[in-house]
């Protein structure tokens, strides 16, 4: 069994410029909580096979590689460590999306598929983390659109002070 966290936000800035900051795929750490740095590993820089890894520390990384590439629209990404699927999980995707929503505004969908490994103990684990996937999830999107509006990169500080605004 899957398990799906998806989660939306307009952003107000017209597609073609939203995509022109999605499909640099090094800068991730500019609106990805969590992630200090990103580095392409792969020949090419955007397309199907292009691939980063991301570190959350100095030398603590996870590896995404896009498997699915829609100009102007978005793509999606296999979560990895080499061959093998990034820990916990028995294999993650995830996948962002760009949608003309109304003048000069972009919707953004953001969704992180994923199972675990174990059985039926995985698939217990699966449905226990779907709440904590789904704020990670809920995060990127909001610090994609402060990112994408702002230009400038998006920390723990700015997405508290977004998240007490909107309060």
């Amino acid at each position: 069994m899957t398990q799906e966290a998806r989660s939306q936000v307009i952003i107000n800035i017209p597609r073609s410029l939203a995509w022109e900051k999605l499909r640099d795929i090094s800068l991730a750490h500019h609106y990805v909580p969590g992630i200090v740095n990103t580095r392409i590993v792969s020949p090419q820089k955007e397309g199907v096979g292009a691939s980063r890894y991301v570190y959350r520390r100095r030398n603590r990384y996870l590896q995404e590689t896009v498997e699915e590439w829609h100009e102007g629209q978005g793509f999606a990404l296999r979560l990895h460590k080499g061959d093998k699927p990034a820990a916990p999980f028995k294999q993650a995707h995830f996948r962002y999306q760009l949608a003309d929503h109304g003048p000069e505004q972009t919707l953004v969908q953001a969704s992180l598929r994923y199972c675990l490994p174990w059985g039926a103990v995985g698939r217990w684990l699966e449905k226990r983390m779907l709440s904590v996937v789904q704020a990670s999830v809920n995060d990127v999107v909001c610090c994609m659109k402060l990112y994408y509006e702002s230009g400038k990169p998006i920390g723990k500080d700015e997405l508290a002070a977004y998240r007490h605004a909107g309060e």
